[in-house]
């Protein structure tokens, strides 16, 4: 932001678009930078708009789908943790609306679900992956596990993928124009990756149960 305060405000008479009902708590903002309004995921969420902006998203071990109907430009895109929740979002995570959503099988069918609900046809998606870095290279391969999952699950279901940025050893930033089905991956090399070690090596713990908790730093500490 400059001195003056003026770098985060919208152009003049851009007006924030309205969501569709269920993404009301996406957290959406205006990017000086990219000259757009954005919506930015957690892990756990997903967005779909009909509207000319942005969704992003940092990743680890995680991965992303970028869909849009690749005629009229309605997209969206998802972020999820683990490949497969094998009680369909029932089990026990308290009230948090991103449980669920946190798998990669019911956050693929809540994504192509509502695209299609806002008007998309199931011929015309089109997906762009990205993500599952192996981030927690010590302990676990998720990574590699999303990966597998979101390509055998859209195989199965003979939908197109039209490009990938998948693997290696590197978080990413992800930004994603569903109107013009855009990506742009920024690799994070070694800037700001504590937290996202710490955020995905925490949730495997609650998960299973069997993690040392960290910190941000990466610092270990002693499991409950």
């Amino acid at each position: 932001m400059s001195a003056g305060g003026t770098a985060s405000l919208p152009a003049v008479g851009a007006v924030l678009p309205a969501s569709l009902p269920q993404f009301a708590h996406i957290r959406r903002y205006w990017d000086p930078l990219h000259d757009s309004f954005a919506a930015k995921l957690l892990p756990g969420e997903y967005y779909v708009t009909i509207a000319a902006e942005l969704i992003c998203t940092v990743l680890g071990s995680c991965v992303s789908a970028c869909v849009r109907d690749a005629e009229l430009g309605i997209g969206g895109m998802n972020h999820f943790m683990l490949p497969l929740d094998s009680c369909r979002g029932e089990r026990g995570w308290g009230a948090a609306t991103s449980a669920a959503t946190r798998y990669g099988n019911v956050a693929m069918e809540r994504l192509i679900g509502d695209v299609l609900a806002a008007g998309a046809r199931l011929e015309h998606l089109e997906f762009k992956l990205v993500g599952g870095g192996k981030v927690l290279a010590a302990l676990t391969d998720v990574g590699h596990a999303n990966i597998q999952f979101v390509r055998a699950y859209l195989k199965e279901r003979g939908l197109a993928v039209v490009g990938e940025d998948l693997g290696d050893v590197y978080p990413r930033k992800v930004h994603f124009y569903p109107a013009s089905g855009r990506v742009r991956v920024k690799k994070l090399l070694s800037t700001r990756t504590g937290t996202i070690y710490a955020r995905e090596h925490n949730y495997l713990r609650e998960v299973n149960g069997a993690l040392p908790e960290v910190s941000a730093a990466g610092n270990r500490g002693v499991a409950p």
